[in-house]
């Protein structure tokens, strides 16, 4: 059987009894992590724009946005909650292949249950395998397909939304191998966006457009069975390289949801080492703007790949910028949201350490280290290096820690007692009778419903 194939037979025919706990708990956590940097990022200008221009173009409007008091329709929606969940960069980022996992999955998944009631069970359970069958792409393809410049959020994130709403309807396997193949022939996103809005329309079209791609196959419209693995398939199109059993092998047993991490800071996860090496040096040594001389980098090489912008004017940049990222942590001591904003971007104490930053690409380390050296105006060189950083892989964030940062996230759309409600529902998720309450608890007009 193809790897289409295969997959598509998986998704319609799992069952719920089969997830392990530790498996369903990281599916909550995911959930946990989305809702907070979606409510956050429901308030972004780049949010205003694509709602403004696209709303004369929606359906009818029968779906919430996540942390809006908005409707459209329940494609428009996702792409709207795709949108405010990846702005911010906040969102969860598997490290085996680069994919931010749930943004595409559930931005369409809460649009969905928004217009249509699905119980907290079966919604857990569709994003799991939405979630798998996205990463079990990827890995396929990475890394061969990231390098030449493909966002693989954008192009493996469109099979996860494919497949979680195919599952939340009922698909065939005929139907999900066409939803799979509508999904296949759909994808796209670059990263040349990054730095700029562009890069979270990624998800959130993923979203919308696999969405769309099971509701059409659901309506019999066919597509090419062979969508992943064909010769003139995703894999053999997008990838130079690829290795299709990592679509297949222990598929139902093995599950990439257990290797989801979530960042303790808004930016690209490989700056991470670097940011928390300079908040330890700040926090040591008391830093001041006009103390700092130099400061010397030694990060992975694929840091100066992803994050390598200088002469930033924009907060978005600054999310590709480990320079960046080495300024704020040494001058602030923090690198939260308003770290990432124009005017912390253009702050002159942070531009002014910002210009004395060097880096370099050292294949000694890993993706998750780095090391930082700060020349002082009298003389004095401080050190500080990370082995594993915080919220990767060896180092996760704890179930508290996630509460915290959804607290601080979504607290930019919501007031207190909201946010309350819609952490404890996040949580409570597999015992909802109707997701669509989780929903209405993250928009204003009907918070408290």
């Amino acid at each position: 059987m193809s790897e289409t194939k295969t997959l598509a037979s998986y998704i319609v025919n799992a069952r719920f009894e089969d997830i392990p706990d530790d498996v369903r708990h990281e599916a909550a956590r995911s959930l946990v992590n989305f809702m907070g940097v979606a409510l956050a990022g429901s308030v972004d200008p780049a949010v205003d724009i694509a709602i403004r221009a696209l709303t004369p173009f929606s359906g009818k409007p029968t779906a919430a946005i996540l942390g809006r008091v908005e409707r459209l329709d329940p494609l428009h929606a996702s792409l709207m909650n795709g949108i405010s969940s990846h702005v911010d960069d906040f969102d969860d980022t598997t490290p085996q292949n680069y994919i931010h996992p749930t943004s595409p999955v559930a931005s369409a998944m809460f649009a969905y249950a928004s217009a249509n009631r699905v119980t907290g069970r079966d919604f857990l359970h569709a994003f799991v395998l939405g979630f798998e069958a996205e990463s079990r792409i990827g890995n396929a393809v990475y890394p061969a397909h990231y390098d030449v410049g493909w966002h693989i959020t954008g192009t493996a994130g469109i099979f996860g939304a494919a497949a979680a709403i195919g599952r939340l309807r009922g698909l065939s396997e005929q139907q999900m191998v066409w939803a799979l193949g509508l999904a296949a022939t759909q994808a796209a996103g670059l990263r040349e966006m990054f730095g700029s809005m562009g890069k979270a329309f990624h998800p959130g079209r993923a979203a919308q457009n696999g969405y769309a791609s099971a509701i059409l196959a659901e309506s019999g419209f066919t597509a090419g069975e062979r969508g992943i693995e064909g010769p003139r398939g995703f894999a053999a199109v997008q990838s130079a390289k690829y290795d299709l059993t990592e679509v297949t092998r222990e598929l139902g047993t093995d599950f990439n949801l257990r290797r989801n991490t979530y960042k303790p800071y808004p930016c690209g996860i490989v700056n991470h080492p670097t940011i928390e090496s300079c908040i330890e040096l700040h926090h040591a040594h008391q830093l001041r703007a006009g103390d700092i001389v130099a400061v010397r980098l030694r990060v992975a090489p694929l840091v100066l790949d992803l994050c390598n912008q200088q002469n930033i004017t924009r907060g978005l940049q600054g999310k590709f910028s480990v320079y960046h990222g080495a300024a704020v942590g040494l001058v602030r001591g923090q690198a939260g949201l308003d770290e990432y904003t124009d005017a912390a971007v253009n702050d002159p104490a942070v531009t002014r350490v910002r210009e004395r930053v060097t880096a370099s690409g050292d294949p000694g380390l890993t993706e998750d280290q780095a090391h930082v050296e700060v020349e002082l105006a009298d003389g004095r060189r401080l050190t500080w290096f990370v082995e594993q950083s915080l919220g990767n892989i060896h180092r996760p964030l704890s179930d508290r820690q996630l509460d915290e940062k959804f607290r601080r996230s979504a607290a930019r759309a919501l007031p207190p007692d909201a946010i309350d409600i819609a952490l404890d529902r996040c949580w409570r998720i597999a015992e909802l009778e109707n997701v669509g309450t989780l929903v209405d608890a993250t928009v204003p007009a009907v918070q408290r419903a």
